[in-house]
Order: C-alpha cells, then structure tokens, then sequence
C-alpha cells in the first residue's frame, strides 16, 4: 500500500485485443523530524515505478495526471535486464491490483479534466499479462 503524488503523465501502451499497459513513477515522503538531542532529519522522498494493466491502464489513461496524489496496493515484481553498457540492472516494480484517486476535482491540473472524487477501483484476480480471465472493476463514475 502507497499513497503518493504522480510524478510523470502516465505512458500508456496498447497490445493483443485492445488490452492496455500503463506506467507512472509516484512519489511518497517520509516527513522529517526532530530528535531529543535537537538533530534535524530531513524529509526524505522515495520514487516508485507502479504498473497498471488492462481495465486499470485504461483509468489510468483516462483520468490520472502529473501531480495527481494516488493510494495503491499490490505486490512487488522484480526484473532484470542489460543496459547499453552490458551491466546488469534491477528494477522493482509495484504491480496494482487496487487504487484510489486522491486528487479533487478542484485540483486537476491537465487539460481541466474533472476527475471523480476519490473513486474506488479495484482489479480482482491476476495481473499476468497472459491471463485472459475478466476482471472485476468498481467505479462509482
């Protein structure tokens, strides 16, 4: 479970039968503090990449902007890859199975877009991109 601020619009990518793929970095702070003894600790700001598939890409697409301040929950996916200069890399992923839209109406900023107030999305069942099963989804809108 996260609750943090997208930091990028989100990139969607359409595959096989219309289904959809999106990611976005968000990100979440950990406000900083004063110790006993009167040490500042400063904020301290963590970036996640979080991936959306199908019925939730397309919500995505749709209605999550820049700066807009999401809650999700899913697991972690890790992968692996070579980059240009042949050195391994690792990259973590949070793969959504439930989100939430924080963000007002008010406040959404591209393209003066309204935006449900904090509707409620989830995805039941497996992520997998090979799965073909239907997906539950539920959105007041």
């Amino acid at each position: 479970m996260l609750i943090g601020n997208v930091g990028v619009e989100p990139e969607v990518r359409y595959y096989e039968a219309d289904q959809a793929v999106a990611t976005l970095r968000m990100a979440t702070t950990e406000k900083g503090y004063t110790l006993q003894n009167g040490t500042r600790v400063p904020d301290r700001t963590e970036w996640h990449n979080i991936v959306f598939y199908r019925r939730l890409a397309k919500v995505v697409e749709q209605y999550v902007h820049k700066g807009d301040k999401l809650y999700v929950e899913g697991k972690l996916q890790y992968r692996q890859y070579d980059d240009k200069r042949g050195i391994q890399r690792t990259v973590t992923e949070i793969i959504v199975d439930n989100m939430e839209l924080l963000t007002p109406r008010s406040q959404s900023v591209v393209n003066q877009q309204q935006k449900p107030d904090n509707s409620h999305i989830e995805n039941k069942g497996n992520d997998n991109v090979d799965n073909n099963s239907t997906e539950e989804i539920i959105a007041p809108f």
